[in-house]
């Protein structure tokens, strides 16, 4: 008897002290959002040391995890009559338990009416919510907060968080937690941590116990719901503990999930660290559900994928054809994200980035430049040239270039120069539109933004005096010297590269200062292209073959081959001794790729491998493009090799392949 007498004294004085420490607090708001995460998180959260000999829990998910709660009180008869000592109800209360329907009541009614979370608060002062309904409290501040801009909503913030019934109704969710259904349970607890209660606070903690206690028995909706709060909540032990039973819950239940939201939701939620042999689960389930995919659903599985870090090209494949085949009416923010979750994955679909591209360009005026800008950016990063798109827009900006902002400007420049776009009969109007622009800001523009301007506008071979001239100036040539060394080496490549198209593109003297140091190692040879040069060439591989060549001490020559200009007639050859060795024979040179430096799906060079080959052509060199796939087998590549060196005597067993349509010519 002294035994359980001792135990109710213990829990009589735990929930004193709770109470005591909830009511008596209130919520001293200061300006500073960090001060009110920090002001809310001492009056809420509470010791976990008071009870953690009587609270300690051995939550059940499919494997141990313990969970040591802030001092809750395991007594459903507790629990009761600490709600029964709230606030006395008022006649929602009675009409409740007459049986009125939810429709009929007037919490209801009003709660639609309220416009702020204060509104909710207040409302929460008239009638004493019901325990459903402190989730539809909470759910009703969160959805009149998201509508609001930021400025708007921190004031509003800062007036719930000092209103004095927000505490209350933090109080009551609390102590009713184990009595909600799962529904309202999971969506309380999303509520609380959108609207920005502190994540270690006592009733946050006790939502998240509660929601490890009752896992085993959410559906997929509140596991979906539960999965997306813990996608925004910070690691920590119960966020933790949580993740991991819902990862064990959804192997369990993988078999039989049957909405594909959820499958999505529950994807999101396992993150990277997900073992190889659960993703493949997830993909042939993800697979075997195609056929329910709507449009939403193909495009929240690319970023579900991206989220995950988990590539699926069958899975991708069938949702970039769904996405392509229904373009129309797809909002900015969508088609972004998707290309954005692509770029993530390292997946480029051809057929899709065409019909971005063509969709965009179709429907021009109603994106702002803006966003055509935030889109030509991402398909640079794919290394993709959208044509319709690029034709569209060049229109667009000389039709009006004074829409074009600074910002807006270097991005135009620096997407057609590296992707090396031909304008074709708009070339010289185009660029003189972009240079017009560029002269009105010349006065507020620092060193490195003048620098990146010029040298955009020289890789696409177009040199306007006015930005040169200012470029050209002794101080700012100094300050590009002087720059922090993490940028130093990229300014002086590129006011190198300036210089070269000043002296090659020009032929003008070199007018550039020092540069200071601009040497670089330079790498080995490529062993599989030095093996078929020395194969093609034979005996004469010591006369002809010259390998790893530096021109105008700034581009690399993989190999250079000298050999005689074929065809030459006999009079030509008699008359050889009077001309010079460049006349008299053929320089190629051979340059080894990367597949970064092309155009993605042609064979046309980008960025500064274009300009590359347009100085080596000036110097006198039959430039020739080869990447590593050319070089992949000893067969192929003799033959590859022999016919790029020898067209001549091989123009059978190649096709007809001309060189120059290495170079996208």
């Amino acid at each position: 008897m002294s035994v359980w007498v001792a135990e109710e004294a213990m829990r009589c004085a735990l929930r004193f002290c709770s109470r005591k420490f909830l009511w008596q607090s209130r919520f001293p708001v200061k300006p500073a959002a960090t001060q009110n995460s920090s002001s809310l998180c001492k009056r809420l959260t509470h010791t976990w040391d008071i009870g953690r000999s009587h609270s300690c829990l051995a939550i059940g998910l499919a494997s141990s995890v313990q969970f040591y709660s802030q001092g809750r009180i395991h007594n459903d008869e507790v629990k009761e009559k600490d709600l029964s000592s709230a606030p006395a109800e008022s006649s929602l209360s009675s009409s409740t338990i007459s049986g009125q329907t939810p429709r009929q009541s007037p919490f209801v009614a009003e709660l639609q009416k309220c416009c702020s979370p204060s509104d909710v608060l207040d409302l929460t002062c008239k009638y004493a919510p019901t325990i459903k309904q402190i989730s539809s409290c909470l759910n009703h501040m969160w959805s009149t907060s998201k509508k609001m801009s930021d400025e708007q909503l921190r004031y509003e913030r800062q007036l719930m968080f000092e209103h004095p019934a927000f505490e209350t109704l933090l109080q009551k969710a609390m102590k009713s937690a184990w009595l909600m259904d799962n529904d309202c349970l999971v969506h309380s607890l999303l509520s609380m941590v959108n609207l920005g209660v502190p994540q270690q606070s006592r009733v946050v903690q006790t939502l998240l116990q509660t929601c490890q206690e009752k896992m085993n028995n959410f559906d997929e909706k509140s596991l979906s719901i539960l999965a997306t709060c813990l996608e925004k909540m910070n690691d920590s032990p119960s966020v933790g503990a949580l993740k991991h039973g819902m990862r064990l819950i959804v192997e369990a239940r993988l078999p039989g999930i049957q909405s594909v939201l959820a499958l999505q939701t529950m994807m999101r939620l396992l993150g990277k660290d997900v073992p190889l042999d659960l993703k493949k689960k997830l993909e042939r389930k993800a697979l075997s559900m195609t056929g329910q995919f709507s449009l939403p659903n193909t495009q929240y599985m690319i970023s579900t994928m991206a989220t995950m870090g988990f590539y699926s090209r069958p899975l991708l494949e069938v949702c970039s054809k769904t996405i392509t085949e229904n373009l129309h009416g797809t909002p900015f923010n969508i088609l972004y994200k998707v290309l954005q979750s692509c770029k993530e994955l390292h997946y480029r679909d051809l057929n899709m980035l065409t019909g971005v591209s063509n969709y965009i360009a179709s429907t021009l005026d109603i994106w702002t430049n803006k966003q055509l800008l935030f889109l030509l950016s991402m398909f640079e990063k794919f290394l993709f040239c959208p044509t319709a798109l690029m034709d569209a827009f060049a229109e667009k900006v000389v039709s009006d270039p004074n829409v074009l902002t600074f910002k807006h400007l270097l991005c135009v420049l620096r997407v057609y120069s590296s992707l090396n776009y031909d304008l074709h009969h708009r070339r010289e109007t185009f660029l003189d539109s972009v240079s017009q622009v560029l002269d009105s800001y010349l006065h507020k523009l620092s060193a490195f933004e003048l620098l990146k301007s010029v040298y955009f506008l020289c890789l696409l071979g177009h040199f306007p005096s006015a930005p040169l001239e200012k470029l050209l100036q002794s101080s700012t040539v100094e300050q590009i010297n002087s720059s922090a060394s993490k940028s130093r080496n990229n300014q002086q490549r590129m006011l190198r590269t300036v210089d070269l198209c000043l002296h090659l593109d020009l032929c003008q003297p070199l007018t550039v200062p020092s540069l200071g140091n601009t040497e670089s190692s330079i790498p080995s040879v490529n062993p599989q292209l030095s093996q078929g040069l020395q194969t093609v060439l034979g005996e004469q591989a010591d006369t002809m073959l010259q390998e790893m060549v530096m021109v105008e001490d700034f581009y690399l020559i993989d190999a250079v081959i000298t050999k005689p200009v074929p065809n030459q007639s006999d009079a030509s050859r008699c008359a050889e001794k009077e001309l010079s060795p460049a006349e008299s024979s053929q320089r190629i040179a051979i340059v080894c790729a990367p597949p970064s430096g092309f155009c993605y799906g042609t064979s046309k060079p980008r960025g500064p491998l274009a300009v590359k080959i347009r100085h080596l052509k000036i110097l006198g060199y039959t430039p020739v493009l080869i990447t590593e796939q050319d070089l992949r087998s000893e067969e192929h590549r003799t033959k590859f090799l022999r016919g790029l060196i020898f067209p001549e005597q091989h123009r059978s067993n190649t096709e007809g392949r001309d060189p120059t349509h290495e170079l996208g010519s």
